[in-house]
């Protein structure tokens, strides 16, 4: 073949790729159409099929910026941001940074099994064992049954304090053993054991705060570099961080936190020294990443974060459910998960399908 007839060929087959691509380009276009007008109330009334468009949604609630991610086929298929960082402000992108919330938890968690499959916790072991800087004070319910990991990562331990409001911009940040024994200058009451143990479900970002003093004393590490090298960076999540304060150098791109009445929260957005609870600040692409690596570990070992992932795979249900304590505003553990591994499950329901694509809500 000359070297003129190898030329055609090449731009024959490019030329053949073209419409392809377009055609997959105006697909995906039109499903994000389809996102951004086809928004639905959690119930819908039979009969009625009343969509409403995502600007409309955001005005309606008060929500000055919004990002998305989708994942569609085992990869991120589109992401984009709506809106603006701060009233008046920057406009919303990709990279924008928004605090996680509870969503903190189930990331941390993974770094805790990680830890477990170093051999450096275990799941079944009483954390007093390997608490250095602070250890939860004895009583009947603990002498009777220990805290567990375990039990701190699925909300069983008979921990106290639900969750925490963080500390304004004025405020002084105490240290995590400050937040523990509810010492000035925290402003939440002394994590403490105020029921059995294993003996029911019990949300407790008290507890999560114990599992991020134990992940710190075992391991001699600051608890972002921790996740950073553990998770985070292992499953591609660049923009991610669990640094309290936000470093100056990231202001930049956080989107501020605005109270119901639109007003910015003042100083921006608040600090959690219980960073394992709330401390993350990530992007939506971000999280994305990490289910799809959690998806991959269920079909594959060839994955950055395979250990916990086996971890998942190795644990058993536990026999019996445990009973929620109300009045909750979050609901127990579903059946079919097991009780250690509820907290890992929160950030996104993501699964395998048989064919070994991946799907995720």
């Amino acid at each position: 073949m000359s070297a003129a007839t190898s030329f055609r060929t090449v731009l024959a087959m490019i030329a053949s790729l073209v419409p392809a691509a377009a055609s997959a380009q105006g697909d995906i276009a039109q499903r994000i159409q389809r996102v951004e007008s086809g928004l639905r109330t959690a119930i819908t009334v039979r009969g009625s099929d009343a969509k409403f468009d995502v600007h409309d949604r955001m005005r309606m609630y008060g929500v000055p910026g919004v990002s998305v991610a989708v994942i569609n086929d085992g990869r991120i298929e589109w992401a984009k941001g709506y809106g603006v960082k701060e009233i008046g402000g920057a406009p919303v992108d990709t990279a924008t940074l928004f605090q996680a919330a509870s969503i903190s938890k189930p990331v941390a968690a993974i770094g805790a099994l990680r830890l477990v499959e170093e051999g450096r916790l275990a799941l079944d072991e009483d954390v007093n064992a390997k608490l250095v800087s602070w250890r939860i004070p004895q009583n009947d319910f603990t002498r009777r049954a220990p805290v567990t990991l375990e039990r701190l990562l699925s909300h069983s331990a008979g921990l106290t304090v639900h969750g925490f409001r963080g500390y304004a911009a004025t405020e002084s940040v105490p240290s995590v053993v400050q937040v523990l024994n509810g010492e000035s200058p925290a402003n939440s009451a002394a994590v403490r054991a105020d029921t059995l143990p294993g003996s029911l479900w019990r949300y407790s970002g008290g507890g999560s705060t114990v599992a991020q003093l134990l992940m710190q004393d075992v391991s001699g590490r600051d608890f972002p570099a921790l996740i950073r090298e553990y998770v985070l960076a292992p499953a591609g999540m660049v923009h991610s961080g669990y640094e309290q304060p936000l470093p100056a150098s990231r202001a930049a791109a956080a989107a501020t936190g605005h109270r119901a009445n639109g007003t910015p929260v003042s100083g921006k957005w608040h600090t959690y020294p219980e960073m394992f609870a709330a401390g993350l600040w990530t992007t939506p692409s971000d999280l994305a990443r990490l289910a799809l690596q959690m998806q991959r570990g269920h079909v594959s070992s060839r994955t950055a974060i395979t250990s916990p992932v086996s971890t998942i795979r190795r644990t058993r249900p536990r026999g019996r459910s445990l009973r929620a304590a109300p009045p909750s505003p979050f609901p127990p553990p579903l059946p079919r998960l097991t009780a250690r591994l509820s907290s890992a499950c929160d950030v996104v329901s993501c699964w395998p399908s048989r064919s070994g694509s991946s799907g995720a809500t």
